[in-house]
């Protein structure tokens, strides 16, 4: 692909569709809590027992598998607002029903219904997820391709802050069954949003089939990028995060192990970093939009890599609290950086007419590396140490690193393996 002019941000940010793919994010995260820690606590006040408790952890699991059905989502077209914003509106208004519906239950004498109508939260949750992916993949030129990953991010985050914090403070001024009734009522923020985003124009016809809409994903991916770019491309979306997550994953227990206290770092962790997280996914959706996909996941993975320094600095030092919130900072602007980057490479590699088969099945293998190459880090922190671990983080993007020039060479604007996306929409008429 040549070269193309940046785009302004200012012009980036400043449309409608962004606006709409905000409030997407926040349908997106709001459904996520109800169904794990919000629901725990309700358990919890209706004297559940923590085995129980523990166990409706598996309610979330079609999260891990929504790929086996997203076929469905390019197959079929609902016969109003198109083929993604369609899909979006039947998602929300059943979420809204269901969970309206947990307000029916009582933890105390009815927990298999109420684990039945989690596990629907969460498969429709899931199936929203799939609709938003290929929703974003579909109506966003690629140099918007970060900006419109860290909105979503941005509504995603705001709607954990709601359902985390804001639940709870509801839960001390009325009884649970109210407070998801009144959570429910949120899930029209993102039916504002289905209404008001642009329907994204797809040229090529739906597969014709639920076969081809397994099989064709597959074949039409590796035919676009071939077989050596194509398991090139697979291995860096493994990678790319190597580094920010090996790193992130032992975070908690470092900072517990230096001393600090459980307060400490569940304001600064859990307040300041996500605030942080999200100035960096709007920092590096800027960056794409100028600079191209390419280039910026050049420049983020160094900051990634570097950004752990920080944590070998406090790893030396000790207890600070002003060098642990720096840390802290500095390593969740880099994983904002990094998450609008790899979320617009995934999108630029998806091909339009099966984006969420393609979105859902590349996602889940960066979810997959993102919980299982990390796992080793406990040990490898016991057997050298907290500042040698830190500068083993360090090293861990060089796999990343040395995929790059394959799959997002520096003088190109998007990656080898990108399939068209001209950001082509119809305006909502609404």
């Amino acid at each position: 692909m040549t070269e193309e002019k940046s785009i302004s941000p200012f012009k980036v940010f400043g449309q409608q569709k962004m606006f709409a793919l905000m409030l997407l994010g926040f349908s997106s995260g709001l459904p996520l809590l109800l169904t794990s820690k919000t629901l725990q606590a309700w358990m919890t006040v209706a004297k559940v027992d923590l085995t129980t408790i523990g166990l409706f952890s598996l309610v979330a699991l079609p999260y891990s598998l929504k790929f086996l059905w997203a076929p469905l989502l390019d197959r079929f077209v609902p016969p109003f607002l198109g083929r993604r914003r369609g899909w979006l509106l039947i998602t929300q208004i059943l979420l809204i029903i269901a969970i309206g519906a947990m307000s029916t239950h009582n933890p105390q004498v009815g927990l298999q219904m109420l684990a039945v109508n989690a596990f629907i939260i969460a498969f429709l949750s899931a199936s929203q997820d799939i609709a938003v992916d290929a929703y974003r993949t579909d109506v966003l030129h690629h140099r918007e391709m970060g900006a419109g990953a860290s909105v979503w991010v941005m509504g995603y985050r705001i709607a954990l802050i709601v359902t985390g914090s804001f639940a709870f403070l509801l839960a001390d001024q009325m009884p649970w069954p109210k407070v998801y009734i009144a959570l429910s009522g949120l899930m029209l923020v993102g039916v504002v949003g289905s209404f008001i985003g642009p329907e994204p124009v797809l040229r090529d016809a739906p597969p014709r089939s639920l076969g081809e809409a397994v099989r064709f994903p597959f074949q039409e991916f590796f035919q676009r990028a071939g077989l050596g770019q194509g398991i090139a491309v697979l291995a860096f979306i493994v990678f790319y995060k190597f580094s920010d997550g090996l790193a992130g994953n032992m975070t908690t227990p470092f900072l517990l192990q230096t001393g600090f206290s459980q307060t400490e770092i569940g304001v600064v962790l859990g307040g300041i970093g996500m605030i942080s997280t999200i100035v960096g996914v709007l920092i590096g959706g800027t960056v794409v939009a100028k600079l191209g996909i390419n280039r910026a996941l050049w420049l983020f993975a160094a900051f990634q890599a570097l950004s752990n320094f920080a944590y070998y600095g406090l790893a030396i030092v000790g207890r600070n609290t002003t060098f642990m919130t720096g840390a802290i900072v500095v390593e969740n602007i880099g994983q904002g950086f990094v998450t609008a980057a790899l979320l617009a490479f995934l999108m630029s590699v998806c091909n339009k007419k099966y984006s969420a088969t393609q979105f859902a099945l590349l996602s889940s293998l960066m979810s997959a590396s993102r919980d299982i190459i990390v796992a080793p880090g406990g040990k490898i922190a016991e057997s050298v140490g907290w500042p040698m671990f830190f500068i083993i983080t360090v090293f861990a993007i060089i796999p990343a690193v040395l995929l790059l020039p394959i799959v997002a060479p520096w003088r190109k604007d998007a990656p080898t393996a990108a399939a068209p996306h001209t950001g082509e929409a119809v305006p909502s008429t609404v």
